[in-house]
């Protein structure tokens, strides 16, 4: 594992670790120690898991593939580091992966152009749109990935923040493979514990990395990009990360009972949406959603909204500071697509939200921004 603050001793080093091992064993993915890197977030993590890919005997390349739309921190991460992006639209059920044809039709194409994609990021439980990938499309992905040689880098932040336990089954491409008994040479898990473990202020993410050559290559390199950048965790983060994935009956709790609100405000906001004449994907997972409004082009004309960012500046002006245009996730900026998040109703809504003054403030000011003139 890496490095951690010179004030963190040994035995706190040890126990992230292994409360980490614990974690992915409860979700079917048997880890060693040895497999576990840590670092500030996500972000930072995937910075230096794209700087490391390519080094030495690692598989990797300069190419990065992802979703369109995905999170608004992975594209950075590829532009800081001068590697190519190529966005992949997403499929009609859910956001998180791209489309398994268009992946393939994509990779072929780029190559053909004299490109090198090697890396895949996705994401199982989406953000910006909140949805959750059918196991069923994750596995043609997976599919697709290993016929083209792609190393998968899964993002797995918001995978416990499932609205309903009964609904989609989240699942993750380095336990489909590992039931299936296939070499997993090629995934690295990622995960961003402020999403569903920790609280805001301490940042902190996880990586699983192969229990092969190839993975122990890569995450060794990965821990060197991490020493060189001085980003450790400092004690107090790495003893409440190890606290948190142990996943103790209180935090179970809490986790499940917030993910449940968040369903609440994101169900009634997509309800709002969709009265409006928007389109929206139901949210599965997380705390947003992404809507289309491309249906009411024309009335938005009229207004002066053409684009996202206008989208965007409207609607923050009437909802505040809970609106995003699709632009920031990678999007159309031309599209009239937002990602709303469910922080607009949870301003004082009791749960479920229905017949509260803040869901009819969205309501109206939602009529009132698509009504015809």
């Amino acid at each position: 594992m890496q490095s951690t603050h010179p004030d963190t001793s040994d035995t706190t080093a040890a126990a992230l670790a292994t409360a980490a091992c614990g974690y992915w064993h409860r979700r079917g993915l048997p880890t060693a120690p040895g497999q576990v890197v840590a670092a500030p977030g996500a972000p930072v993590m995937l910075l230096a898991l794209l700087a490391a890919t390519g080094a030495g005997g690692v598989r990797g390349g300069s190419g990065v593939l992802l979703p369109r739309p995905s999170a608004a921190w992975y594209a950075p991460q590829a532009r800081l580091l001068g590697r190519p992006l190529h966005p992949v639209p997403v499929p009609a059920e859910c956001g998180g992966v791209p489309d398994p044809f268009a992946l393939l039709e994509t990779v072929r194409r780029v190559r053909a152009g004299g490109g090198d994609p090697r890396v895949l990021l996705l994401s199982v439980a989406d953000d910006p749109t909140g949805t959750a990938v059918p196991p069923e499309l994750l596995h043609e992905v997976c599919e697709a990935a290993a016929d083209e040689g792609l190393l998968i880098v899964s993002d797995e932040s918001w995978r416990d923040t499932s609205h309903d336990p009964h609904d989609t089954v989240i699942v993750s491409p380095a336990e489909m493979l590992h039931s299936a008994g296939t070499d997993a040479d090629w995934v690295v898990v990622l995960v961003g514990l402020g999403a569903a473990l920790l609280p805001p202020g301490l940042p902190a993410g996880i990586a699983r990395f192969p229990g092969t050559d190839q993975g122990r290559v890569l995450g060794d390199a990965v821990r060197e990009v991490l020493d060189t950048l001085h980003t450790e965790l400092s004690h107090p983060v790495a003893e409440a990360a190890a606290e948190a994935l142990t996943e103790p009956a209180a935090l179970r709790e809490q986790r499940a009972a917030t993910a449940r609100t968040h369903g609440a405000y994101a169900t009634a906001l997509q309800h709002a949406v969709t009265e409006a004449g928007a389109l929206c994907r139901p949210p599965h997972a997380g705390r947003q959603l992404y809507a289309d409004f491309e249906p009411l082009r024309s009335d938005l004309a009229a207004r002066g909204i053409e684009d996202a960012a206008t989208l965007e500046a409207e609607l923050v002006v009437r909802l505040g500071p809970f609106v995003m245009g699709g632009h920031r996730f990678g999007d159309d900026p031309h599209a009239l697509r937002v990602r709303l998040s469910t922080e607009v109703l949870a301003r004082g809504a009791p749960t479920p939200p229905e017949g509260s003054g803040v869901l009819d403030g969205v309501r109206s000011a939602l009529t009132e921004l698509t009504a015809t003139h």
